[in-house]
């Protein structure tokens, strides 16, 4: 009788035993799997920075690009015909952005959808100058309008993408 009580405590202690060695090397599992996890972070954040430095560099120059006062001092032409202008104006940015969809692999999706409104809201706003023109209009009067319809408004969206893009690559460090 004595034996099958000893053996009973032998196995609950042994089952104890091989319960707390199992806890422990559990836990030690789970601590060496989140060590190596941010490791393994660290090495892609490393391997990536660059690359996804280069995508914000990028992006801020492509909302400098298709920002309409850099868009009409670089494809300015006054004798051109308005509407002419009006649609080198809107390829012109429509090829920059073409040029840079590649960047939103490497960039938050919010700040690409920023990019996407702010070409978008140009648009809008070149077409708008554009349907004040007459038949006769030069792509001087198309600047001109252009310039007045900026000096309307407060801030335009691709600099306050811009503002955006530029606090959203600080928070990398």
């Amino acid at each position: 009788m004595h034996l099958v009580i000893f053996s009973g405590i032998l196995l609950i202690v042994a089952a104890a035993i091989v319960g707390v060695v199992y806890m422990f090397l559990n836990k030690q599992g789970e601590k060496e799997l989140r060590y190596l996890q941010g490791e393994l972070k660290k090495q892609r954040q490393e391997y990536f920075l660059p690359t996804r430095l280069e995508a914000y560099q990028r992006a801020i120059l492509l909302m400098e690009r298709i920002h309409p006062n850099s868009l009409v001092m670089r494809l300015h032409n006054p004798g051109l015909p308005a509407r002419a202008l009006q649609m080198e104006f809107i390829k012109s940015i429509r090829e920059e952005y073409d040029h840079n969809v590649a960047q939103q692999l490497f960039i938050s999706p919010e700040a690409w959808q920023m990019i996407k409104n702010s070409k978008e809201d140009i648009i809008k706003l070149i077409n708008a100058a554009g349907e004040q023109m007459n038949p006769t209009s030069t792509g001087l009067d198309l600047s001109s309008k252009i310039f007045e319809m900026l000096a309307q408004l407060k801030q335009l969206p691709s600099e306050v993408t811009v503002d955006y893009l530029k606090r959203e690559f600080q928070g990398l460090f």
